[in-house]
């Protein structure tokens, strides 16, 4: 990312602005706990009385200590629109800047761009657009109806959507951006009539209250907001709706919305003004310590599209001053003394302030003010330097903690996901400003890893709020759990459906010119009507697998005109930082071109013909990356991954690795394609349940048989490993019938199930240990039935694998042997069903060596209740490990 600090007009602007402007308090939210989401919610339906009343008196003791020396930065202390709006047309005629935004990358419709059904984010996708289908309009306006006293039929949803709630609303607002975004992803005609019904409901809330107020609470809780008493966010709130029905003029053509979205704004509008008026503007910069959302971004867009100045200045009036002051503060120590500054954003609750900083990037796209830009740069650039993760998430129980410190943050409440939604959009913007590789590079880890990893697989409308990513948590091990359909509606839930109904909303990217051209900065499975460029362009992304390490993309065209009557455009495709140079390859029909290094766009133009064919293939790297802590004894933690997946080891407990090999492909290895056929499970039926063979802290016991995606269904997976691995090909765990095998436990690569002798408890140990006897013959079921299996020890001739009868969990297994007068109920507990391994390997593992045991690595994001750690110790750390 380039340094804002070699723009001669931004150290001309920043100068001016900070060197000679008395310094400001940090904004006074950072003491509050009832900034955090969660503590609102949980005190607001608490029944310890003296803990709320503790934590209201001191947000108000904290509120009126700020005063008003904070708030002499920015915007101006203005209460005309004339005189900002000005202000502001003045600054763009001075830097000859037209508002066009010529050199920016240009947005490509969500309209033109399909999915590819053999991409994750194509299931990610649908799963959202079940989801939104699934929904009941009259319980989402529920609240609204009986805000304006009309009739409520149904009953309402619960969680932060209840009647009780003072946030409740806000999920509609997400609900319609969502939808429009997904209806233009899609055109589902189910899931419009039902955004327009849920338009035309609220629309009529709005015409009975009749003062443009749209709200699912009173405006009295603007009352409370405006005195500085205590009050759970309504601007958030507002925000939401605002930005929901801008969505639904801009992506559905909805024109009622905007004139419900005019007319709300109209209200605010004098609500803001009339503080100003009654009290002072620094009264209306004080209120803004508590969360409004991206206020600024929807009104500078909305400003956008009307071209009324009342949404340029209201815009600004919501662009927090003590916020943005210090960012610019911090740069501007930069350009008066030359020295990096401190990092001020910890103790922030983060996604307070992300948005506010999306609203500024939009005022850089509307005024050219550099300051803006610079702001944007910076702030990215402290976020990764200091507050990031190896997922690209940031913050732990919703704030910003203190800078290069993270490595005591690991917890179950980190990376909330509201966050990685808002510092997309940053980095969005970045990128389309700069066409720099580096925040396309972001995007796809934070997509890749911070959102397609909060969905419980394809389960509709259930998702998380927090990422843990302590040592040997699940996903299901925060605060919150994982949410349900009709009973959270926690803010997360808002910007996941949101994340997932806009998948394709920068993939491609247009830069207009004589000879157009096309970004690809993300490589997904999709088609583009490309207008401009007059045709249509289908990329096709083969799936990222671990044993065969590259990325394949192929491009063809359909031009819309016949072959030679096109114009000429230009293809750039992104060649990321996680890539080797040496075995990269592009081709077009077959003609090899020379790649450049990572980093960089690799451009192509010509007049593309139905015959084409553009071939990409970047070698994918393993590296680590130590998590930022610049404490020495924190150097060893390290996160891996492959490409840009965030590999997880599935444990609950070790983390250990040894760091004794020089190339990490010497200690990582990846699972072959051939292995899933090698898994089994192993079931009895005991009483009227079913039980499965396994691993219990390395013992062998029968438990209960497991739900999917969790560790007792990892504990219950075995693969077969033959004594002579040559001599047979297993495509089926029957082929395995007959041979001598060992049972690898799925989730402990490197150890087997051994046998200590006769009725002797079977345990795990290390393969190459030599305890006991690990080879067993697996062979037709002493029961006789169909698809049973028995399995006999190698050194004990009639022996076999004995769970017992009538059993419950945690019944241990063992070893035991058949006498001459064995009956049916010695073969029934030897006899197990074989089936096919309850859990499997995602196309992308790999084994990694520990220190006293080994891990399977997975992706983070295909994971549902495992228990997995992130950053993993590495014993004796001898150096960078940046590629295999």
């Amino acid at each position: 990312m380039k340094d804002f600090a070699s723009n001669p007009v931004l150290v001309f602007v920043i100068v001016f602005l900070l060197c000679g402007c008395s310094s400001g308090k940090e904004c006074t939210n950072t003491g509050t706990e009832l900034s955090s989401h969660t503590l609102r919610y949980e005190l607001f339906f608490s029944n310890n009385e003296s803990r709320r009343a503790e934590a209201l008196t001191r947000y108000a003791d904290l509120k009126l200590a700020s005063g008003s020396g904070s708030l002499t930065l920015l915007p101006r202390r203005v209460l005309r629109e004339e005189d900002e709006f000005s202000r502001a047309i003045k600054y763009q005629k001075m830097k000859n800047y037209d508002g066009s935004n010529s050199n920016f990358l240009k947005e490509l419709s969500l309209h033109d761009v399909r999915l590819g059904s053999d991409s994750l984010h194509w299931r990610a996708q649908q799963t959202n657009l079940e989801y939104l289908l699934m929904l009941d309009v009259d319980k989402l306006v529920w609240s609204f109806r009986s805000t304006a006293d009309l009739p409520t039929p149904g009953s309402p949803y619960g969680g932060w959507e209840a009647p009780n709630s003072e946030l409740r609303g806000h999920f509609v607002g997400h609900y319609l951006s969502a939808t429009a975004q997904m209806w233009a992803s899609t055109h589902n005609e189910s899931l419009k009539e039902k955004m327009s019904a849920v338009v035309d409901a609220l629309g009529e809330c709005q015409e009975k209250m009749g003062t443009g107020y749209l709200s699912a609470f009173p405006f009295e809780l603007f009352d409370r907001f405006e005195d500085l008493k205590p009050v759970w966010a309504p601007y958030y709130t507002i925000h939401k709706i605002l930005a929901g029905l801008l969505d639904q003029y801009k992506l559905a053509g909805n024109a009622q919305a905007l004139k419900m979205l005019t007319w709300m704004v109209e209200h605010f509008y004098i609500r803001v003004q009339n503080v100003i008026s009654n009290y002072s503007i620094e009264r209306h910069w004080l209120s803004l310590n508590e969360e409004t959302g991206g206020m600024n971004e929807v009104l500078y867009n909305l400003y956008n599209i009307t071209g009324d100045k009342k949404h340029f200045v209201l815009a600004h009036l919501f662009d927090k001053p003590c916020f943005l002051g210090l960012l610019a503060m911090q740069l501007g120590s930069i350009q008066c003394m030359g020295t990096i500054p401190a990092d001020d954003i910890s103790g922030f609750h983060a996604n307070t302030h992300i948005p506010i900083v999306v609203g500024s990037q939009m005022r850089y796209e509307i005024t050219g003010d550099p300051l803006y830009k610079a702001i944007g740069a910076f702030f990215m650039d402290t976020v990764n330097s200091s507050h990031s993760y190896a997922t690209g998430g940031t913050s732990v129980q919703e704030f910003w903690s203190d800078p290069k410190r993270l490595a005591t943050t690991l917890e179950t409440e980190n990376a909330e996901s509201c966050t990685a939604y808002n510092m997309l959009k940053v980095s969005r913007n970045l990128f389309r400003w700069t066409k720099e590789v580096a925040y396309a590079d972001y995007y796809e880890r934070a997509m890749t890893n911070g959102v397609l990893s909060i969905q419980r697989g394809t389960e509709p409308g259930v998702m998380i709020y927090m990422l843990p990513l302590g040592h040997g948590h699940s996903k299901a091990q925060n605060y919150h759990g994982w949410g349900t359909k009709f009973d959270s509606f926690w803010c997360c839930y808002g910007t996941g459906i949101e994340s997932f109904s806009k998948l394709g909303d920068s993939i491609y990217f247009e830069e207009e010119g004589e000879v157009p051209g096309l970004y690809i900065s993300q490589y997904i499975s999709s088609s583009l009507d490309w207008k401009s460029g007059q045709m249509v362009l289908n990329q096709k992304a083969d799936p990222i697998v671990s044993w065969d390490p590259y990325l394949r993309v192929t491009l063809t065209f359909s031009p819309k005109k016949m072959h030679g009557a096109g114009q000429p455009s230009t293809i750039h495709l992104r060649i990321p930082v996680w890539a080797y140079s040496s075995g990269a390859k592009a081709a077009i029909n077959a003609q090899d071109l020379p790649v450049p290094a990572p980093s960089s766009f690799i451009s192509f133009t010509r007049k593309w013909s139905p015959d084409d064919k553009l071939t990409l293939q970047l070698p994918i790297t393993l590296r680590t990356e130590a998590i930022k802590d610049d404490r020495p004894k924190y150097a060893s933690l390290q996160a891996i991954l492959y490409g840009p997946y965030v590999l997880v080891g599935l444990t609950n407990n070790d983390c250990n690795i040894t760091d004794s090999a020089a190339s990490l492909s010497d200690w990582i290895t990846p699972i072959p394609a051939s292995y899933n056929s090698h898994l089994i499970s192993l079931s009895q039926e005991s009483g009227n349940s079913s039980f499965v063979f396994s691993n219990s802290k390395q013992s062998l016991t029968m438990e209960r048989f497991p739900e999917l995606g969790t560790d007792a269904s990892l504990h219950a997976t075995f693969r077969l490993i033959l004594e002579d691995s040559t001599s047979l090909n297993i495509s089926s765990p029957k082929d395995a019938i007959g041979e001598f095998v060992m049972l690898e436990p799925i989730n402990y690569p490197g150890m087997v199930v051994v046998q200590k002798g006769t009725n002797e408890s079977l345990v795990i140990v290390n393969s190459a240990c030599g305890i006991g006897s690990s080879l067993f013959q697996l062979v037709a079921g002493l029961d006789g039935k169909d698809g049973s299996v028995s399995l006999e020890s190698k050194t004990q001739k009639g022996c076999f694998i004995y769970s017992g009868m009538n059993y419950d969990s945690g019944s241990v297994v063992k070893l035991k042997c058949r006498l001459a007068s064995s009956n049916a109920v010695f073969n029934q507990a030897t006899s197990f069903t074989l089936q096919h391994g309850i859990s499997e390997y995602h196309p992308i593992s790999f084994v990694t060596e520990g220190l006293r045991r080994n891990y399977l690595l997975t992706p983070l994001l295909s994971l549902k209740d495992e228990s997995y750690t992130v950053y993993f110790n590495f014993q004796a750390f001898k150096g960078l490990r940046s590629a295999a």
